[in-house]
């Protein structure tokens, strides 16, 4: 399947502001996890963030979805100051997190008529578009079922109707494939071009690069809370014609996979 054609999908307007990060600090005493990182995610675009463990990542997302405050700078959803008006900011985003977190207790009717209502939508709202997205992703014979005795895959899947639920101007994704299956997998991919053609702004956390060259309209890339690399594919390639895998192991001086592999192979043999 080809997903690298906006075109098919209508556009819609959207607010013309999304995510604009400005000078972001954060600190854990003396250590920096990220230093004075700035980047925008315009409407209508994907942006990738990526970088190795350790990077600054997982601490700047939390900023931006309000689970953490800022040691300096600001992140603003949509012109809202997420530290400052924290609940109004997230009323404008959706986040899907790698392991999303769920109540086990509730059904995945339940959990979608608690995440409409924190969103301010009707329960007849909230229940009409959470049938059609449980249909659409397998899970609507499950819909009365405690979410305790669901998979990954079909907690991830949950996670991912929650989002949709409210159609979201803004994007922040972190791992968001993570246990879904291969035919799941290409429809949040789809998805995602969907939602960029309408207008959202997203944000792209992932580790799986080959997914990435084909999403991206942008990609940053950060190292040890820096930002090393700012730029479309092609421009990050400076004419070479390098794999997306390539550039991220030169920009962050990444050791070389193959080399590492053989190495922990020999390892075996050490007597």
């Amino acid at each position: 399947m080809q997903v690298s054609n906006p075109d098919r999908y209508p556009p819609q307007e959207r607010a013309s502001e999304g995510i604009r990060v400005a000078g972001l600090e954060v600190r854990y005493g003396e250590r920096a996890a990220v230093h004075d990182l700035s980047f925008e995610v315009e409407s209508g675009r994907i942006v990738a963030l990526l970088g190795p463990n350790g990077a600054g990542k997982s601490s700047t997302v939390r900023c931006l979805i309000g689970l953490q405050e800022p040691s300096a700078g600001t992140a603003t959803i949509q012109g809202i100051d997420v530290a400052k008006d924290p609940e109004r900011a997230k009323r404008k985003l959706a986040y899907v997190p790698e392991h999303g977190s769920l109540y086990e207790v509730l059904t995945p009717m339940e959990t979608l008529l608690l995440a409409g209502r924190l969103h301010g939508l009707e329960d007849d709202v909230c229940i009409a578009r959470g049938e059609h997205l449980l249909a659409e992703l397998g899970l609507l014979d499950r819909a009365h079922a405690p979410v305790a005795g669901f998979s990954k895959g079909m907690r991830q899947k949950l996670v991912l109707a929650c989002a949709i639920l409210t159609d979201p101007d803004v994007l922040v994704l972190d791992e968001p494939l993570s246990g879904l299956d291969a035919e799941t997998t290409l429809l949040v991919k789809e998805l995602l071009l969907a939602w960029r053609a309408r207008g959202a702004a997203i944000l792209y956390c992932s580790h799986m690069l080959d997914v990435v060259e084909k999403l991206a309209d942008r990609i940053l890339i950060l190292d040890q809370g820096r930002l090393v690399a700012d730029g479309t594919l092609e421009e990050l390639r400076s004419g070479a014609d390098s794999s997306l895998d390539e550039i991220f192991r030169d920009i962050t001086k990444a050791s070389d996979p193959k080399a590492r592999a053989q190495r922990l192979l020999d390892a075996g043999k050490v007597s």
